[in-house]
């Protein structure tokens, strides 16, 4: 059996040890890439993910993360084929390729890295926005913008041991100055549209009025010839057959007339006439008609 001084020791010397090779190994990560430094000088950088030993002091070792990662720009104003200054927030994904390029040219910092990279960036953004109009790179060109800085980016994310996966245009914006008088002519655009639109509808509201009018005096006029025509068609027809029955008994229909004027006449009780008995009007009066 161990004695009780020995126990004491030997739990001293597993701490020791178990120190000694934490200190010596570290662990590679599936999305890690690892460096190992000799006084300074890259030794090694080949590692697999798993377990590695390294002498401590003598050696260290610099891990980089591989996976994929954004670089978000401060916008820029670039001038456009028209001469007009926009404002472009941009981003770009990326991630890590070569650990011992990005270290050399980067120094593992990744804001020196946005620099030297966005550098690239801006140039071939500058260039593609000066042959292109604000409409352009808004709407309708703005993939192939995009495309093309893509690939101006990825060479020159090469040198510095990087792969640019995508360069997107998040937003593009006219300065401040001149969007207020951008506005200014939108509304007065939407406005003289508004105008030509109440304009035309006024015009064509006077069209369907006038086509209406002139169509109810066209029926109006119809009907009233066709009524005029069939009052006047009645009338021949009444006159026939008055004078049909007054030429079968003529004095009967002197005597009918006359009755049909004394009853307009006196219809009334306060009704006077001042007329001569003997007139022609009374003639039923003083001589009736016999059967």
């Amino acid at each position: 059996m161990l004695s009780q001084k020995m126990l004491p020791l030997i739990i001293i010397g597993l701490a020791i040890t178990v120190g000694i090779t934490s200190v010596c190994m570290f662990r590679v990560y599936e999305q890690e890439r690892a460096i190992l430094f000799q006084l300074g000088k890259i030794k090694r950088f080949d590692y697999e993910p798993g377990l590695h030993f390294k002498i401590p002091i003598y050696q260290n070792v610099k891990k980089f993360d591989i996976r994929l990662q954004t670089l978000d720009a401060e916008p820029q104003r670039f001038l456009t084929g028209e001469k007009k200054d926009v404002i472009v927030d941009s981003f770009v994904r990326y991630r890590i390729s070569d650990v011992v390029k990005y270290f050399i040219s980067t120094g593992d910092d990744a804001r020196r890295a946005g620099i030297l990279l966005y550098q690239k960036i801006n140039d071939s953004l500058r260039s593609e926005f000066g042959k292109r109009t604000v409409k352009e790179v808004v709407s309708g060109e703005r993939g192939a913008i995009m495309d093309i800085v893509t690939k101006v980016a990825n060479e020159r994310g090469e040198e510095l041991g990087m792969e640019i996966i995508d360069v997107r245009l998040k937003r593009i914006d006219l300065p401040a100055e001149v969007s207020q008088n951008v506005y200014e002519r939108m509304r007065s655009e939407r406005a003289r549209v508004a105008r030509e639109f109440r304009a035309r509808g006024e015009k064509e509201a006077i069209t369907i009025t006038a086509d209406a009018d002139r169509s109810r005096t066209v029926v109006g006029a119809n009907a009233y010839r066709e009524a005029e025509t069939m009052r006047g068609e009645g009338d021949a027809k009444a006159a026939r057959i008055y004078a049909q029955a007054y030429n079968r008994n003529p004095e009967f229909y002197d005597f009918y007339r006359s009755l049909s004027a004394y009853r307009e006449s006196f219809g009334n009780q306060g009704d006077v006439f001042l007329l001569d008995p003997d007139s022609e009007f009374f003639k039923y009066f003083s001589n009736p008609i016999r059967p």
